[in-house]
């Protein structure tokens, strides 16, 4: 058995609105945590888009398997300290509309904030294919932008 791993890392902030919407984690590409032999994510994206910014394109957030399989899917979240009584994040395939199936999510949490620093992680279990990324999205209800301070995502596909 083979095993594809994409694993990402970002402890860049990212401010995400006070929208109550849900809104992709972004990524940067190469440096020193992210894993990418396969090239799940890459700045010349599969459907030949190209990312110049990471830190203001959500494609740098997508994950676009490499190959059809039982995909596992791991997160971790931490939020600043915030107003808010409710924390949501999920897995979404095609988070931007790209395919005939756009926003297609999984593994809905909606958390209530837990004492001290918000820190979170998730697992799940999918079938992944080519041509349809896959993304980690997040929300809350504070009156005010907050901001995750580190995240990661990460993709195991078994062939």
């Amino acid at each position: 058995m083979t095993v594809y791993v994409c694993s990402l890392k970002s402890n860049v902030p990212q401010s995400i609105p006070a929208d109550g919407a849900y809104h992709v984690v972004r990524f940067p590409f190469g440096g020193a945590e992210p894993s990418d032999s396969w090239n799940m994510h890459q700045v010349q994206q599969p459907d030949g888009a190209a990312v110049s910014n990471w830190q203001t394109s959500d494609r740098s957030g997508l994950i676009w398997p490499a190959r059809q399989g039982w995909g596992e899917l791991h997160a971790m979240i931490q939020w600043e300290d915030g107003a808010y009584s409710e924390l949501r994040d999920q897995f979404v395939r095609d988070p931007l509309g790209l395919t005939d199936n756009p926003v297609d999510t999984t593994a809905t949490d909606h958390r209530p904030p837990s004492p001290g620093m918000q820190c979170f992680t998730k697992s799940h279990g999918i079938f992944v294919y080519p041509g349809t990324p896959i993304a980690l999205r997040v929300a809350h209800n504070d009156g005010q932008a907050r901001d995750v301070v580190l995240a990661e995502f990460k993709l195991a596909i078994h062939v």
